[in-house]
């Protein structure tokens, strides 16, 4: 069997080691052939591929990216990408198609196994926003890179007697914002799901300040104010996929607060680096196991399915589960938070 391989989306700490635990079992195992489709469903929708064996994948699993690259390529908005697809897949002896993305790339999945493609997909996401898996390979990365940026940033507040918002990733769902901020000792955490009260925000600002210590705020990419504005955008500018590019909300909050506060605020904005370098060990073992589990589902023909981590085991469920709807922080996980605010 020919099984091809791609990594779509944003790039992120772990997928490197998924592609080398699919190989490394795929070819031992079961004697398969591999093919790397190159930057997400770019590959397979112009035919552009690289050499994928168990002499490419050495020495891979601690680095992060992906040596297949990326892209956020929409096959459904290119006039007969399906068709296109098939042929190249069919051209190229792909028996099979395991699919490593978030909601995007798995979304496309899903249609294409609707469509008659052999697919199997593999879940990723530093937002750890998809349904039917308790947590998604590189969330982990994330959330220790923003938590040691908070534990480094409270020195900095403290001796400057200043107000930190730290912007962190999270377009839908808060929950690198939620366990950063946690974890890192932020005296207020605003996430996409809770829309926050600027007046309310002050007020902790002040009661933070009247303890000599200065408050570190850590807020998601689409965090909205209660009255109703909008996500800040950095452009009007859309992706394959419509979605908008977001950012600001982090220098947007910090000159609100200092305007009404009169304390002295600055912006930090973590951006990319929150899913470059390394993976943690939590990371490199939950990604390596999706993919032996993955390469296991092309075996057994188990098409349509998506791998989930569900407690301490790795479960086969259909890939409309995955990506149906997204996981979003519940209100009583919040409230756990609140408790540390001010």
């Amino acid at each position: 069997m020919r099984v091809g391989v791609l990594t779509g989306g944003g790039d992120c700490p772990g997928l490197n080691a998924v592609i080398r635990a699919i190989v490394r079992k795929g070819a031992k195992q079961y004697g398969y052939e591999f093919v790397g489709f190159r930057d997400g469903w770019r590959g397979p929708l112009d035919g552009v591929t690289s050499e994928l064996d168990v002499a490419q994948v050495r020495g891979i699993l601690p680095r992060g990216g992906t040596i297949l690259g990326s892209s956020r390529t929409n096959p459904f908005a290119v006039e007969g990408g399906v068709e296109q697809i098939k042929s190249n897949l069919a051209s190229l002896g792909v028996d099979a198609l395991i699919a490593i993305g978030g909601e995007d790339t798995l979304g496309v999945a899903t249609k294409l196994h609707d469509l008659g493609v052999k697919v199997v997909g593999v879940p990723k996401t530093i937002d750890n926003d998809l349904s039917a898996t308790d947590f998604t390979f590189g969330f982990d990365t994330a959330v220790n890179i923003a938590m040691e940026a908070i534990d480094r940033l409270h020195t900095t507040a403290e001796s400057h007697h200043r107000v930190l918002v730290v912007e962190v990733m999270g377009r839908h769902a808060g929950w690198i914002a939620l366990h950063a901020g946690l974890a890192g000792g932020a005296n207020v955490v605003l996430i996409p799901e809770q829309p926050f009260d600027i007046g309310k925000v002050c007020q902790l600002v002040e009661d933070r300040f009247k303890t000599q210590y200065a408050p570190i705020i850590v807020v998601s990419e689409g965090a909205v104010p209660v009255d109703g504005g909008d996500m800040t955008l950095t452009s009007g500018q859309t992706d394959a996929f419509g979605h908008v590019r977001l950012g600001g909300i982090g220098d947007r909050l910090a000159s609100e607060i200092e305007h009404r506060t009169g304390k002295e605020s600055r912006a930090v904005v973590l951006g990319h680096v929150q899913r470059g370098g390394t993976p943690t060990a939590f990371d490199r073992w939950l990604a390596t196991r999706f993919g032996l589990h993955a390469i296991e589902a092309v075996h057994d023909g188990d098409f349509g399915k998506m791998m989930a981590l569900r407690g301490a085991n790795i479960e086969r469920v259909p890939l409309i589960e995955g990506t149906g709807k997204l996981k979003l922080v519940k209100p009583e996980e919040y409230a756990e938070a609140e408790v540390f605010f001010g």
